[in-house]
């Protein structure tokens, strides 16, 4: 219900818009006059017409409530992102929420415009450091940053705030597009031949990682149950992920698609009954110590492996080797440019690699798509070669 205050020949018309994230309620309020040749009777009918008017565009969102985005910002992580996202997405927007505050998170919702946010994200693009490292900045980084702000703005929008996101006008610039790492074939099979020196673990993590595709996560929640000898046969259920606050955690699959199961070599197969009659007997050795949960890749005492241990062993593998180093994710990618190389089609590739959408294979695998269809209209022009009739 609105309050009408009198204020010499003006009103104070004043609507409750409920409460902000610290409990204090927020108020929402305009002044209007009467045209002087107004009578009172028709000055009280059009105070308490505008009252009304008022009051509705408040409660449908027309008149924003003066609130600051980095306090509707904290209510978006209470309300939405801690009961709704998963908790690496949640971790990832809180480290963007670190460097977007300082920026806008003084502003008041309704006075952030496209140009506030293009020239955010146009100066973390040119001056923005990485933490540790201290290098740029990369694209993707970038776009996520913008991601959350626009997101705390949709939900502005779905509660009845705002009317419009000022995120729709921003352009993230394109910077210098880089080439994915990723291994050659003779490196593959140079890499192959230094890992057999290495403890069982690790070499059937990485065989299995080039031969799979899975992602990281997937590979560290692969449980014994989820391999079937007779058939060759290994699906992927879950993963295990870490975030600062949960530490090493059982999650679901990136999405419904991730859910799959890929046939394998007999070899794979062999090294996996050789790893698990290892796993065995040190289960025997250790008894109590150990922590029975089923994973194939845990730490010494049979807790899930954190996700971060494959990287840095491969890290100081390739380096007591002189080897190149490509991190974890380069070795999916090389499993994807494998598969395509050996004209295996979109759809396939998609499925093996636990896509949601053939596009997405599209998207990222593009250039060896268009490789390999390159060396297809060669073969057809070498086998029309009509030069010699």
């Amino acid at each position: 219900m609105a309050t009408i205050t009198k204020r010499g020949e003006s009103y104070r018309i004043k609507v409750s818009c409920g409460y902000d994230t610290i409990g204090k309620q927020v108020i929402q309020s305009m002044t209007w006059k009467p045209e002087p040749n107004m009578t009172a009777k028709q000055a009280e009918k059009e105070l308490n017409r505008q009252a009304v008017l008022f009051e509705e565009a408040c409660m449908k969102g027309k008149v924003v409530a003066a609130v600051k985005f980095e306090v509707f910002a904290e209510q978006w992580f209470v309300e939405y992102a801690r009961p709704n996202l998963k908790s690496t997405s949640y971790e990832r927007m809180q480290l963007s929420s670190r460097r977007v505050y300082p920026a806008i998170g003084h502003l008041r919702l309704d006075k952030i415009t496209s140009r506030h946010v293009q020239k955010f994200i146009t100066d973390i693009s040119v001056n923005g450091r990485h933490a540790k490292t201290r290098k740029p900045l990369a694209r993707k980084t970038i776009v996520q940053y913008l991601s959350f702000i626009s997101i705390v703005f949709d939900y502005a929008i779905k509660l009845h705030i705002l009317s419009d996101n000022p995120c729709r006008g921003v352009s993230v610039p394109k910077g210098e597009k880089r080439e994915k790492e990723v291994y050659t074939l003779e490196e593959t099979k140079q890499f192959f031949k230094l890992i057999q020196t290495a403890p069982l673990k690790y070499r059937l993590f990485f065989t299995l990682l080039i031969y799979s595709g899975f992602r990281n996560g997937e590979m560290l929640g692969l449980e014994w149950k989820d391999i079937d000898y007779q058939n060759r046969i290994i699906s992927i259920h879950r993963t295990s992920n870490y975030t600062i606050e949960k530490g090493t955690y059982t999650d679901t699959t990136k999405t419904k698609k991730s859910q799959r199961s890929l046939k394998f070599p007999q070899f794979i197969m062999d090294m996996l009954r050789e790893f698990q009659a290892e796993q065995n007997a040190e289960i025997e050795k250790l008894g109590n110590k150990w922590e029975d949960n089923d994973r194939l890749f845990t730490k010494w005492d049979g807790k899930p492996m954190n996700p971060h241990t494959p990287y840095w062993w491969l890290r100081e593998f390739c380096k007591a080797n002189n080897f190149r180093f490509c991190d974890i994710h380069s070795f999916r990618h090389l499993n994807a440019s494998l598969l395509i190389n050996a004209g295996i089609d979109v759809t396939s590739v998609s499925a093996a690699l636990g896509h949601a959408q053939t596009s997405t294979t599209l998207n990222i695998y593009s250039h060896y798509f268009q490789a390999a269809q390159a060396r297809t209209s060669e073969a057809i022009a070498g086998a029309l070669d009509f030069s010699s009739v």
